[in-house]
């Protein structure tokens, strides 16, 4: 199986340009320029409107040459805010689909070492050989890199304890079927954890449709972490 090469979109880059504006607007602010912090967030949001009409007609992964914004600072969906609500424990068998270069992917694996195994799913092979490299760096040797679609998981029924997906399920075409598909693999009572930040995430998506698609897959929402415009949903599988 071959990775196609996915060249950044221009909404890609207005993406870019929205977190970037943000950024900015946050050391303005801090800076105490009211002025300076208000012509960057309305750019932000400009630019984050523009960007989210683009990607609903262009769902997508976040391309491989821009994977350096991944590396930005994720708060409120911090690895540790995913940590306290995904609450992964020694032993247990965790799926991350679309793990980019590795942020949540380290400390989840290194949670739930040295039995535990987190398999890491990506449409784009060049991000899991970085995943791999910074794993190997790091020494965890419990992931399992594999390429693949979120709409046609390569695994088992009931393979998983839990799973998490933080900013990829509005980049699937379907994300009802990648849903489905999440709810297929997990274990009677198995975990699945939503993260979504709506301000300068063009395929960020909503709350309220997401419990509307995960009740409609079989799962029941238990708890939220952090403001709507960026949470943490942690969802259990129904029955």
């Amino acid at each position: 199986m071959h990775s196609e090469v996915r060249r950044p979109r221009p909404h890609d880059w207005v993406s870019v340009g929205a977190a970037l504006a943000s950024l900015f607007a946050v050391g303005a602010l801090v800076a105490g320029n009211g002025t300076a912090a208000a012509v960057g967030a309305a750019i932000a949001v400009g630019a984050t409107l523009a960007a989210r009409s683009a990607s609903g007609r262009h769902p997508g992964p976040m391309p491989y040459a821009l994977r350096w914004v991944l590396y930005a600072p994720r708060w409120p969906l911090s690895a540790a805010g995913l940590r306290r609500i995904l609450d992964p424990r020694p032993g247990e068998r965790i799926l991350e689909v679309g793990p980019g270069v590795g942020i949540y992917s380290l400390p989840i694996a290194a949670a739930i070492a040295p039995s535990g195994r987190l398999d890491a799913l990506d449409v784009q092979r060049d991000m899991l050989a970085v995943l791999e490299r910074r794993a190997g760096r790091a020494r965890v040797t419990n992931i399992v890199p594999a390429e693949g679609d979120a709409q046609r998981l390569p695994y088992p029924h009931g393979s998983f304890d839990a799973a998490y997906v933080i900013g990829v399920l509005g980049e699937v075409p379907d994300p009802p079927a990648a849903l489905a598909q999440l709810r297929r693999v997990l274990r009677p009572g198995g975990r699945l954890v939503v993260g979504e930040a709506l301000v300068v995430d063009p395929d960020g998506v909503r709350l309220a449709p997401l419990c509307d698609a995960a009740r409609g897959a079989g799962f029941g929402l238990e708890r939220r972490l952090g403001p709507r415009f960026a949470y943490f949903a942690r969802f259990r599988v129904a029955g």
